[in-house]
This record gives structure tokens, C-alpha cells and sequence, in this order.
């Protein structure tokens, strides 16, 4: 039996490992100017070596010629101060003067009292959500306590879309455990057959007037629980109020004659009125017959969401009208109808600040060239200071200070290097995609060429990661606009004559082909296939469809418009 026994042994291999330099490189590579501004500041917070070179600090020239002037005659000096001292008279105060000795009685506080206003920073307005929204409607209504409570829980379970994805069950689990939590502050969750039936029961009345409060609230459609029920709460919200809109305009108006009344009547009983008759109402005529038409509208609407939502997905205007028992006209104004509400209520009070995009570089043309300008603007401008330097070679200095001003050293040359090679990457890649890209830059985006980042990479002699992150989150000025950096990128197929097409200008070209279609008779994925075979482009079927599917463009069978 073998003894087990400590040994020695010798081991070569090679391992790929980041040093934090080459990790700071990498991260400063990747940054955009925003991005690097931030970065920056946050160094020269925290590294004390690191100073930014302001305008106000002085330069050598100016040094200088502070030194000249201290090396001229004390005789010129003296000729100089002389001609440059002010006059008694501009140092009067004739304000003050006319102010204290010329007063007609009267003063107004601000001439006399200097009050500290409030900074401007107090008038700015924070962008109000729909909980907020929710939450100041709420505020402004007469409920019971309990109602109130249970209504604020269910804002705060809505979604972004303004839907109330939460079971009842779920709703009311999460009701109990916030109104019983003082009371079992041990428990982290409360099962509901462990409550009283007799409160529990009293907790889903809450939540059921309290979700009817909400659904009432502006915008029309919120805390619904899917897209069904969110779309009928608005069509009978728009219903109930054109309903009181004409009640009160036809009791308002005068009535002429009996026929008059009578047809209004009819109206409201949903009775097919004998003749078009018109009502004066504050001035102005109102068809009836209009009236009739827009009741039949909301009838049609509500019929298709609550039943026939699938066939109106499918665009299937036949088979709608079939069911509806109307025409295809009516039906077709059911649907535009439809087409004006809100399927995501809550986006209107939830959205999303535009993000800020500045260029970094900018593509210029000077000459019969273009060139590349790094957008330097507003990039603090970094120096080191030289006190700690000296204090490295200085005697007396601590051995702990002397280290940790050398490590702060290093790390400020480092950012400093880095910074400039993350400037000479963008610089060199930028002028590749202007050598491969110049007709884009003359006649727009269809005259754009197919261009690999692999490519990019060779030309310029780095690692194809280095380009991706050269171009990631970073934009362009051009002479079309601005553009992503990666915009420029993009596979080839086979074109005319052999050359590439950019398969961005091919999905352009599917989609452009997709919106002129007849929508009665859409084109499939065959025939534009073929029709851009008849141009020079190689591709199939298979290609066009994962194009398509790309841009999220339905299929023929849902696009096509049946009637």
C-alpha cells in the first residue's frame, strides 16, 4: 500500500490574466463622453494626485510676462500707476446719495431690506406617474377609511400598463398581511384560512368597492385585468357620457314640434326613428340620425371586444359583420372606432425620459476629404500635482506616504494613458469607417456599404472586441445626421453584379415593399423573395420571412384585410 507523501512538482502553463491597468482600459474604452465626463470627476475626487487644469490657472506665457513686468524700471512703474489711477469723482456713490438725502417719503422694501430668495432648484417640477396621478384623484373623494386604504393598495399593485395582474385571492393575501401586520409582526406571511372567516370576508368587500373606485379614475381603463375588460370600461365610459352629453342638450333645446320630441324619444328607447329630424340645440342643428349612428357604433364595438376579439385581430371585417348582423360599413366604423382607445392606459403617466445622446466624434468635411473631430468639449482636462511629487523625493517623508503617494501616482499616469489610447481607438476605427463609408456620406443611407467590425478590426490592428467596444454606446455627426457608431456595421448579401447589399438596406427594402401593398391582396413572403431576386438580390424565402419576423411586421395571413 502506497504511503501517502508530500511532493514537489514543477508546472508551466500560460494564463490569460487581467492586470487592473488593462481592466481600467478596457472599462474607459467602452464608456461614452457622458459616461467618461462622470468617470473623471470621480477619480479627481478620490485620487488627490489628479488636478483639473481650469481656465483661470495661470499659463507659462502669462508667467512670463508677469516676470518681465516685475523686471521694468520702478520709474515706469510709477508712469504707469499714475495713468492708471482712477478718478475721485467715479467713486461718489450717487445712488446712495439721491437715495438717503432726495427720498419722497416713500420706499419700497426691496430698495431698503435684501432678503434671501429661494433657489431655483424649489420650482422644479418632478414628472408625475400614475401612482402619483392615482394617489391625487384619490385624495380629492369622500371615502371610508377601509375603502381608502384598500383602494391605495391596489395602485400600488398596479403594473406600468396600468393592468391589475393580481388574482383576487392574491390581493386579498397581501390586503390581510398590511392590515394585520402590527398585529403579527413575527409572521411573514398570512395564510388566509388562519384568519377569521368573518374578516376576511369583510377584507374582499373592501377590495371589490375599492377596485370599482379605481377602475372610475382618470385615465379610463386602469386596474382592469386584461386587455378585454380594459378596452369595454372605455367604450362604456364614452358611451355613458355621449348618452348624458345629448340628454342634457335635448333638454336644453327648444322643441318645435311634437315630431321632434318624439324622435328623441325613440332614440333613447333604441326605436329606429320614422325621419331624419333635426334638434336646435344652443344654436346650432343636431342630426338625430347622427346621434342613432353613434349609439349603433358603441353597440358594435362593445359586441366585437366582448366576443369576437380574435376575429378582429385577424382583421377578418367578413366574418365581423357576419356576426355583428350589420354591414361591412358599420362594422368598419366599429373598428376605427376601436382603433382610438388606449390598450396600455398607464403609459400615458409613465414614460420614459428621453435618454440624452452628444456625439462624440463628428465626420467633417474639409476640402475634398473628410475627416475625424473628437468632441472634447466640456472633458475636464487633467494634470498632476506636483506638491506630492516633491514630497516622494523629499527627506523626512514617512515611508506609508511615500507608498501611498506612489500607488495614487501610478493610478493617475494610468487613467491618463488610458483616456488618451481610448481617444487614438475611436480616432483610428472612425477613420476606417469613413475610407469604407465616404458614398454614405455623400448621398445618404441607400448608398451604404456592407462593413464588418472583423474587418475594421485587421485594418487597424486590433482585437475585434477592442472595435466593439470603441463603437458601443457611442455616436456620429454626419453630414445625414447622427447615427450610432454601430449603425455603420452591418452584413452583406449578395447584390447587383455581384457586389454586397448592407442587410440593413435589405429589411428597409422588405418593409418598404410591405407598407405599399394592397392590404386586401398583401404580398407574401414568395413574391418578395422574387421581387428582389428581379433586382440583383439573392435571397429566399426563409430569409425574407426571419426578416420580417426581425421587425416584427405580421404575416400575410394577419395582414391581409378581409371585406
Amino acid at each position: 500500500m502506497a504511503l501517502l507523501q508530500p511532493r514537489l512538482s514543477l508546472k508551466v502553463s500560460q494564463r490569460q490574466i487581467l492586470t487592473p491597468g488593462l481592466m481600467q482600459m478596457v472599462s474607459v474604452l467602452a464608456l461614452n463622453k457622458l459616461e467618461l465626463k462622470e468617470m473623471i470627476q470621480s477619480e479627481i475626487a478620490e485620487n488627490p494626485i489628479l488636478e483639473e487644469l481650469e481656465e483661470n490657472v495661470p499659463l507659462l506665457d502669462d508667467v512670463e510676462g508677469r516676470q518681465e513686468a516685475m523686471d521694468r524700471p520702478v520709474e515706469a512703474q510709477q508712469a504707469d500707476a499714475a495713468r492708471e489711477k482712477t478718478d475721485p469723482f467715479d467713486e461718489i456713490d450717487f445712488g446712495s446719495y439721491f437715495q438717503d438725502y432726495l427720498d419722497p417719503g416713500f420706499r419700497t422694501p426691496n430698495s431698503f431690506e435684501v432678503t434671501e430668495k429661494p433657489s431655483i432648484e424649489n420650482f422644479l417640477s418632478q414628472p408625475s406617474t400614475l401612482t402619483d396621478h392615482l394617489f391625487w384623484q384619490l385624495g380629492s373623494l369622500s371615502l371610508a377609511p377601509a375603502i381608502r386604504d384598500a383602494a391605495e393598495y391596489i395602485i400600488g399593485n398596479l403594473n406600468e400598463d396600468g393592468y391589475l395582474t393580481a388574482t383576487d385571492d392574491e390581493l386579498l393575501e397581501g390586503y390581510l398581511r398590511e392590515q394585520l401586520r402590527p398585529e403579527q409582526e413575527n409572521h411573514a406571511q398570512v395564510v388566509t384560512a388562519e384568519v377569521p372567516e368573518k374578516l376576511a370576508e369583510r377584507a374582499r368587500g373592501h377590495l371589490a368597492a375599492a377596485l370599482k373606485v379605481v377602475q372610475h379614475l382618470d385615465p379610463v381603463g386602469v386596474a382592469t385585468r386584461d386587455l378585454r375588460d380594459c378596452l369595454l370600461v372605455q367604450i362604456c365610459a364614452q358611451q355613458h357620457e355621449f348618452e348624458l352629453i345629448y340628454e342634457r342638450q335635448r333638454r336644453s333645446a327648444p322643441i318645435h314640434n311634437t315630431s321632434d320630441l318624439d324622435a328623441a324619444e325613440s332614440l333613447l328607447s333604441d326605436e329606429p326613428a320614422p325621419e331624419p329630424v333635426k334638434a336646435h340645440v344652443n344654436g346650432f342643428s343636431k342630426d338625430t340620425n347622427g346621434s342613432a349612428q353613434r349609439m349603433s357604433v358603441f353597440e358594435s364595438a362593445h359586441c366585437i371586444v366582448d366576443k369576437h376579439l380574435p376575429l378582429l385581430q385577424r382583421r377578418d371585417l367578413r366574418e365581423l359583420s357576419k356576426a355583428l348582423g350589420r354591414s361591412q360599413e358599420e362594422a368598419q366604423l366599429a373598428v376605427d372606432f376601436i382603433r382610438t382607445l388606449d390598450p396600455r392606459p398607464g403609459q400615458r403617466y409613465n414614460r420614459v425620459d428621453a435618454r440624452l445622446i452628444e456625439p462624440d466624434v463628428a465626420f467633417v468635411k474639409r476640402g475634398d476629404e473628410f475627416v475625424v473631430v473628437m468632441n472634447e468639449e466640456d472633458l475636464p482636462t487633467l494634470r498632476l500635482n506636483q506638491g506630492y511629487r516633491r514630497m516622494i523625493t523629499q527627506d523626512g517623508t514617512e515611508k506609508d506616504v511615500k507608498d501611498y503617494v506612489k500607488e495614487r501616482y501610478r493610478s493617475a499616469i494610468q487613467l491618463m494613458r488610458n483616456i488618451e489610447q481610448r481617444k487614438n481607438t475611436i480616432l483610428r476605427t472612425c477613420e476606417a469607417i469613413i475610407r469604407r463609408q465616404v458614398d454614405f456620406m455623400e448621398k445618404g443611407v441607400e448608398a451604404m456599404k456592407p462593413m464588418m467590425i472583423k474587418e475594421v478590426a485587421e485594418e487597424i490592428g486590433v482585437h475585434p472586441s477592442t472595435v466593439s467596444r470603441a463603437v458601443s454606446n457611442k455616436y456620429v455627426h454626419t453630414p445625414q445626421g447622427v447615427y450610432e457608431l454601430r449603425f455603420f456595421f452591418s452584413e452583406g448579401v449578395n447584390g447587383p453584379e455581384g457586389s454586397s447589399t448592407p442587410l440593413m438596406l435589405l429589411k428597409r427594402k422588405v418593409k418598404k415593399f410591405i407598407e405599399d401593398e394592397d392590404p386586401r391582396k398583401p404580398l407574401t413572403d414568395d413574391l418578395i423573395a422574387s421581387m428582389l431576386q428581379s433586382q440583383g438580390i439573392d435571397v429566399t424565402r426563409r430569409t425574407v420571412a426571419k426578416y420580417r419576423e426581425d421587425m416584427r411586421i405580421p404575416s400575410t395571413h394577419q395582414r391581409r384585410v378581409r371585406g
